[in-house]
């Protein structure tokens, strides 16, 4: 039995862009969050009595304004030390951007693979062979999982990589490579770092992106942590992600569809804050608030954007005292179009007209999926494939289309009309 840890993208003492900028912002809670996440993970590591620890790549953001950065990592790996567990680092390509990263000395348990070529480290007494490669630059764009040694026969083999596998939104494609290319190698497991979101690539071997240990932005949203792996004597490896989070960002969407006014619409992001604090069992988060629907409060709303704004912001302190800060409120909202005269000429006369025709009609839906045939034929499968797909070819398919976005065609030409 062996158990391990697999972690990436710590990102210490990352900037937090702007933070200040933004009204009661904890500031320094964002600050400290990295490093107290990376201190939940090395006290998860204790007491689990992990065999070793992993980190694929992104230790640090680049550049430190000064040396506390590394002094605090290098306090943290000597607690590892003690507990006897070595820790196997690659450098990501922010650790290849950082000049003092180069030449700071950690503890003894802590390896560092060169990054001028791909090599092992053993554990004789676990049976475990662990490869990997750091960057070079702080832009590798070649394949380097290909170049990693042959599996050590009889050991279990890791391979530890800072990659984009074969791309991910969002992040530079970086050492790019498919889970064939991971998968021919013969490992028992592969520990990639670059991407923020946890992800299982493949479950045999499991190919496995841990996620960065701490969300940093509303773009990183969702419990962040890393993986314990516990291995048994076949080989077999069991994932466990674990939070080891601070603060947590979040979206909050709300339907405002109905409500009479703006307090009935200030009760609703209320409730979907309830939702969730208990969710994230009440780690201090940080959200971002979308209000959308059609809802007579629309007006209001955007009449004084700064008292509702306002107003919002106090709901918030009420239901998570210093647990809640609202980074952004966007107002997406949409005046009802029931009870607003439509006047049967003009271009929404046709539309109407059109909508009709094609509800009563089965010719007509006929004749519009012929015309719709071209677009059909250039679309790319895989957004016409399932039942969410695109159907142009199915005529009950795009009459139906049509009549779920008539009320947003209407909005449109009204809006085009200076109706609103």
């Amino acid at each position: 039995m062996i158990k391990f840890i697999h972690a990436a993208d710590v990102h210490i003492d990352s900037p937090l862009h702007r933070l200040e900028d933004y009204e009661g912002a904890p500031v320094d809670e964002f600050r400290k969050a990295a490093r107290r996440a990376f201190e939940n993970m090395v006290q998860l590591a204790v007491s689990e009595k992990v065999a070793f620890m992993l980190i694929a790549g992104d230790l640090y953001d680049g550049d430190w304004k000064d040396y506390n950065t590394g002094l605090f990592l290098a306090r943290q790996m000597s607690r590892l030390d003690q507990a006897g567990i070595p820790v196997f680092i690659i450098a990501g390509n922010h650790d290849a951007a950082s000049q003092i990263t180069k030449k700071l000395r950690f503890p003894e348990n802590v390896r560092m693979f060169p990054a001028d070529r791909s090599s092992t480290f053993q554990l004789e007494d676990l049976q475990v062979a662990v490869h990997g490669q750091s960057f070079s630059s702080p832009a590798v764009k070649k394949n380097l999982a290909k170049d990693y040694p042959d599996p050590v026969s009889g050991f279990f083999n890791i391979g530890l990589l800072h990659t984009c596998a074969n791309g991910r939104e969002g992040h530079e494609p970086y050492a790019p490579c498919t889970v064939e290319d991971l998968s021919s190698k013969g490992y028992d497991y592969w520990a990639l770092g670059h991407v923020h979101q946890y992800e299982v690539l493949s479950q045999d071997p499991p190919v496995v992106f841990s996620g960065n240990i701490q969300g940093r932005h509303i773009r990183e949203t969702g419990t962040k942590g890393c993986v314990v792996v516990d291995v048994d004597d076949a080989g077999r490896s069991e994932l466990t992600f674990t939070p080891v989070d601070v603060l947590r960002w979040a979206r909050a969407d709300v339907n405002a569809a109905g409500a009479e006014d703006p307090y009935r619409v200030v009760d609703l992001i209320r409730s979907e804050l309830e939702k969730l604090l208990e969710k994230n069992d009440g780690i201090p988060l940080a959200v971002r608030v979308f209000v959308a629907g059609e809802t007579k409060a629309h007006s209001d709303l955007l009449a004084d954007p700064e008292r509702w704004t306002t107003e919002i912001r106090s709901v918030a302190g009420e239901v998570g005292v210093n647990r809640i800060w609202v980074e952004k409120i966007r107002i997406e909202t949409e005046p009802p179009l029931a009870g607003r005269p439509l006047h049967k000429t003009g271009a929404i006369g046709e539309l109407l007209e059109l909508i009709e025709q094609l509800a009563e009609d089965p010719s007509a839906r006929q004749e519009l999926s012929a015309e719709l045939a071209d677009l059909d034929q250039k679309l790319p499968r895989e957004i016409k494939d399932g039942p969410d797909g695109l159907h142009f070819d199915d005529p009950d398919w795009t009459a139906d289309l049509l009549a779920k976005v008539q009320p947003m065609l209407i909005r449109r030409l009204l809006r085009r009309a200076g109706a609103e």
